[in-house]
This record gives structure tokens, C-alpha cells and sequence, in this order.
């Protein structure tokens, strides 16, 4: 997991370099037959990935997007009418059964289709109408990774595609955001001895790192098997919050922007509570840095070659430290998280 979580800035770089021409054309299919509504399927550690292009697809381009129930088809068989749908299935392993289910039926009702996984030769790619590769490598890891990122970012370029706000000159820059996000790692190592015993948590997060929050959980939740809830602050202001007393652990993704005012308000909360807080914000972010004073903060250092990211483009780099604590803690719980009991690497429901 770890030597997967290290190789990532790489895959990134060939995930663009070797996709960005097909994206291109790609933007061209869909100027000439633009969808008016897109419909997600994953499951899994994709499905965060889903629930990251939720939030990235509509807010680049105004088109409605919704995540898919797969047994809506493959139980109730349910027929839906998806003329006028693009329909996106993202898998790593190509494989999930329910996801290319919902794929399949999508195109039988007359969506166009993409499929978006790390295996050429899979299920899915040979089912999509457009298959957009996700080019990192063997994952051997159980605990996704490098498949992960490798999905946002093959997902700023469906963004960039349908003709969003999305700079290609960005999304360039991510593989670099990456490589100063795992410089952390000595930090991160020494962190994860703090959080030894921990048992239960919280992890918070709200619009484009949502899914980092339940990525992390799930990171937690399979490598050291800690029970992990996940919320958006917003949420977690409307009730759950009142579990959280002294010492009680809650990871916090909090980059600048629109987010951060409610950020702001729930950290301030957590210091009068005296939670055992731990903050994922960058440098830029002097407020979050000044305020914390019973909490760790993780300031996630960008290349000094670039220039810093504005919120749309934070999750790659954030979820990298949260990638390395989920490692660094399960080694120092004595776990394999490379073979988290009752777990496989592809999984097959309906």
C-alpha cells in the first residue's frame, strides 16, 4: 500500500499524457450531443470517486448528476429512460459486477456510456461506448490508492470534456501537488503513533473533499479496522456532533474557499470541546494554522515550481496524507493492510 501510495505522482503524469488526446476528441462527441443529465455507478472506494464527480461535475458544467442505485436494475429491474443520459461506470478493476449491470442496461435504454477503470482488458471496457483508462499500474494493494487519484483525475478531464470550467494547464500540475503532498510522509509516520489505540473517529469534510472524508473512513475502516463515520460538516452540525467529547478523535479536510467559513465554525467548536482533532488543510491556509491550538494540523506543502491550487483541485494532493496515515497507522497496529481480513481485491455483488 504504501509503495502504491508513493508511485502516484507518476501515474497521474501517465494518465494524462496517454488520455488527453482521447478526452479531446472525446469533447468534440459530446459538443455535437451534449446529455442533459449524468448518471454515476461504482461501488467502493470508486463510488468516493463518484461522489467527488458529483459535486466537480456540477459545478463545472450545470449538468444535473446523480449516483446510481445498482439494485434499482439488478433486483427490482426496473427499466429507466436514459435518452439524453451519459451514463459513467467507474471500476478498477473493470469487473464489479453491478456496476456493469447498470452500464449495460444504460445502454439498452439509449444512454451513451463511459467506462472508467485501470484494466483495458476488463468487463467493462469492453462494454463502454468510451473507455477512459486510468493508467497506474498493477494496484496489489486490497487498499486502493493510486486508483483512486487516477480516477479524480481522469474525471477533471470528463469535466473538461463536457465543456466545463476545468484548465487543462491544472490538471497538469496535479502530479506535481502530489509529489509535494508525499513529503509529508516522515510527519505522517511519526503522527500515526498517536493514533495507536484509537478505535472510533469521525472524519469531516464538505463539497469537492466529501469524498476524501469518506475515502479516508474507508481507509480506516479496512486497514485498521477502526469504526469510521464520515459526515459533511453541515451534517455533522445537525446532530451527530453531540457524541464528540474530550479527546475524541475527528479528521477535518479544510482547504481555503467556499467551504471554509463552515470549516471554521465546526473547528471552533471542536477546541471548546477539546476534541482530538487532526486538520488536513496547505500552507495557504494561515487561519486554520492559527486557530488550531489543541488540534494537529497537516499542511499539505505544494511544489515551489507551481502555483498554489485553488479548492477545485485540492483533493488529489489532501487525500494524500490521508492515504499515508491509514498505512503508517495500520503498521504501528501490527496489521497487513495490504490483506485486510475477509477482504479481496475485486469484488463481485448484485
Amino acid at each position: 500500500m504504501l509503495a502504491e501510495i508513493l508511485e502516484q505522482p507518476e501515474a497521474l503524469e501517465r494518465t494524462f499524457r496517454a488520455e488527453v488526446r482521447k478526452v479531446e476528441k472525446l469533447k468534440r462527441t459530446l459538443a455535437r450531443r451534449r446529455p442533459r443529465w449524468i448518471l454515476l455507478a461504482a461501488r467502493g472506494t470508486s463510488d468516493n470517486a463518484a461522489q467527488f464527480a458529483r459535486y466537480l461535475l456540477e459545478i463545472a458544467t450545470g449538468i444535473p448528476v446523480s449516483l446510481a442505485a445498482p439494485s434499482v436494475f439488478t433486483l427490482y429491474q426496473a427499466k429507466l429512460d436514459m435518452r439524453d443520459a451519459l451514463v459513467v461506470a467507474i471500476s478498477q478493476s473493470g469487473e464489479s459486477t453491478d456496476t456493469n449491470v447498470v452500464l449495460e442496461r444504460a445502454r439498452e435504454a439509449g444512454a451513451m456510456t463511459v467506462g472508467i477503470t485501470n484494466e483495458p482488458r476488463s468487463a467493462m471496457a469492453r462494454m463502454a461506448d468510451i473507455v477512459l483508462l486510468v493508467r497506474a499500474g498493477r494496484e496489489k494493494s486490497v487498499a486502493a490508492t493510486k486508483t483512486y487519484t487516477g480516477q479524480l483525475l481522469m474525471l477533471y478531464l470528463l469535466a473538461y470534456a463536457l465543456g466545463g470550467k476545468i484548465r487543462l494547464d491544472d490538471v497538469e500540475r496535479l502530479p506535481g501537488w502530489t509529489a509535494g503532498a508525499l513529503t509529508l510522509e516522515p510527519d505522517v509516520r511519526e503522527l500515526a503513533g498517536r493514533y495507536r489505540f484509537m478505535e472510533h473517529a469521525v472524519v469531516v469534510g464538505r463539497g469537492l473533499n466529501y469524498s476524501n472524508a469518506f475515502e479516508l473512513a474507508l481507509k480506516l475502516m479496512e486497514t485498521c479496522y477502526i469504526v469510521a463515520e464520515r459526515f459533511s460538516s453541515a451534517d455533522f452540525l445537525h446532530g451527530p456532533i453531540a457524541m464528540v467529547e474530550s479527546s475524541f478523535p475527528v479528521f477535518l479536510f479544510a482547504p481555503s474557499g467556499v467551504t471554509w467559513p463552515g470549516m471554521r465554525e465546526m473547528l471552533a467548536k471542536l477546541e471548546a470541546l477539546r476534541a482530538e482533532t487532526l486538520v488536513i488543510t496547505d500552507r495557504s491556509n494561515r487561519e486554520a494554522q492559527a486557530m488550531a491550538r489543541h488540534a494537529v494540523v497537516v499542511p499539505v506543502p505544494l511544489s515551489r515550481k507551481s502555483h498554489s491550487p485553488e479548492e477545485l483541485y485540492t483533493p488529489i494532493p489532501y487525500i494524500v496524507p490521508a492515504q499515508l496515515l491509514a498505512a503508517c497507522l495500520a503498521a504501528e497496529k501490527g496489521l497487513n493492510p495490504d490483506q485486510p481480513r475477509t477482504l479481496s481485491k475485486v469484488t463481485r455483488t448484485l
